[in-house]
């Protein structure tokens, strides 16, 4: 039995925003956003929705698989950046691409969505309810940041990234030995920061309900508290996962992970004390999209023939929540 992903496919924005275009909305430099973050341009909707990157990026991901979007089971949305609080995403994507028989729902862990999604995917597949699924990380972010505050505007980009996973009877044992598909994963959550980065939405407004006390309706984060989560937490929940496989970090061949910033990638590299070679990035083009940021980079390295058949992949993020985990895969498409 093998469950491998199949398809890949992501969707951005046409319009690009350099650092040097930030610098003329907040106080802000290109060598201060660089020298700190790593990115210097992001993809920003200037109409895009996340349902429609979504169905674009689905799209492909069938393409590549060369199947059928009536013959899908299942379809998970990660976002935390709906249009609609109802109907659901997913929904939205299954009407659009025609995906009738299809399953459909989202879940929200913010930039650790896509590997929650990804794990609940194969999870029903484990148990033999769906033998497909398409599973997508789609993100507007730009309506979500405060666009005065030069803390975060200079963070988040726009964008969707989709895989397509599938059954088989058979195991698909690769030439150097391994066997394609999914070999481990981890998920975990600590509640207790989760205000560190946070979002509002709608308060309570009803005729009995006491005046409430106003949500703040934009992103906003403790960069530092962040950073020290991410950077002890990443490393931790790959190392649980690897020791979970009966694997270690040399037996990865590339580290696929949450783009947030170039520095935690660098501290979660050095605290695997694995090379820094193995850790691809694309964040310095597109910047964070949250749930969409490992699907994409994913769905980059793949068409650039990156990927070979038998790689051993870690997917591994972290979010909002706070929320964090990390998948193993043997990459068989």
């Amino acid at each position: 039995m093998a469950i491998k992903i199949t398809g890949t496919g992501s969707a951005l924005p046409e319009k690009i925003v350099t650092n040097f275009d930030m610098a003329e909305i907040v106080e802000t430099s290109d060598e201060w956003i660089r020298e700190r973050t790593g990115i210097a341009e992001r993809r920003i909707s200037t109409g895009d929705t996340v349902s429609s990157l979504a169905a674009k990026a689905c799209e492909k991901a069938l393409a590549m698989a060369g199947r059928d979007a009536a013959d899908v089971d299942l379809i998970l949305v990660a976002t935390c950046s709906p249009e609609l609080l109802l109907p659901c995403c997913a929904c939205q994507v299954q009407s659009a691409i025609g995906a009738h028989k299809a399953v459909a729902f989202d879940l929200n862990a913010a930039c650790s969505g896509f590997l929650f999604a990804l794990n609940t995917a194969y999870a029903y597949m484990q148990t033999g309810l769906y033998k497909n699924a398409l599973i997508v990380g789609s993100e507007v972010l730009s309506k979500l940041v405060d666009w005065t505050d030069r803390s975060t505007c200079v963070l988040f980009g726009d964008g969707a990234g989709a895989v397509f996973m599938e059954f088989s009877q058979e195991d698909e044992i690769c030439e150097n030995g391994r066997k394609a598909g999914i070999e481990c994963m981890v998920m975990g959550a600590d509640g207790t920061k989760g205000m560190v980065l946070a979002c509002g939405e709608r308060g309570l407004e009803n005729p009995y309900a006491k005046e409430q006390e106003a949500v703040h309706p934009y992103v906003h984060m403790d960069g530092q508290e962040v950073y020290k989560f991410a950077t002890r937490q990443v490393p931790a929940c790959i190392k649980d996962a690897l020791d979970k496989a009966n694997l270690t970090v040399e037996d990865v061949d590339l580290f696929v992970l949450h783009q947030a910033n170039v520095r935690i990638i660098e501290s979660v590299a050095k605290r695997l004390k694995s090379d820094l070679s193995k850790f691809p990035m694309n964040l310095d083009k597109i910047g964070n999209m949250s749930s969409a940021t490992i699907p994409v980079l994913l769905d980059e390295l793949n068409r650039d023939k990156k990927l070979k058949k038998g790689d051993r992949l870690v997917l591994s993020g972290f979010g909002a929540g706070l929320t964090y985990g990390a998948s193993i895969l043997v990459w068989g498409a």
